[in-house]
């Protein structure tokens, strides 16, 4: 695939990855078809700041965890109200790294 093109695809979607991910992003993209490129652009990935956001505003309820796709978390924290608010607490430091995870995980996929 074109460096330029994926360097481009890198800066505008690096907030959405951890940092140590980005060089090995960037590689495995330098090694996929262009046939594939149209997936890769397709992959839904969350932003991490909007689920902070949300988490801060009605993580007690899970509704963080089912946007990022953590079902069983989400109904988790939903009948326990956040854990009694001390999970949704904890969550407010944890959500935007475990985002960026799942969204790596759902590249991954197509790498």
């Amino acid at each position: 695939m074109d460096a330029q093109k994926v360097d481009m695809y890198l800066m505008a979607n690096a907030k959405y990855f951890q940092g140590h991910h980005v060089n090995y992003i960037r590689e495995r993209l330098l090694l996929l078809d262009d046939s594939k490129w149209g997936m890769i652009q397709s992959v839904d990935l969350k932003d991490p700041t909007t689920v902070l956001v949300v988490s801060l505003l009605a993580g007690g309820l899970g509704i963080d965890r089912f946007m990022i796709g953590d079902t069983g978390l989400g109904v988790g924290k939903l009948l326990t109200c956040g854990g009694l608010g001390i999970w949704a607490i904890v969550d407010w430091f944890l959500i935007m790294d475990a985002t960026r995870q799942k969204n790596m995980e759902k590249l991954q996929q197509y790498l």
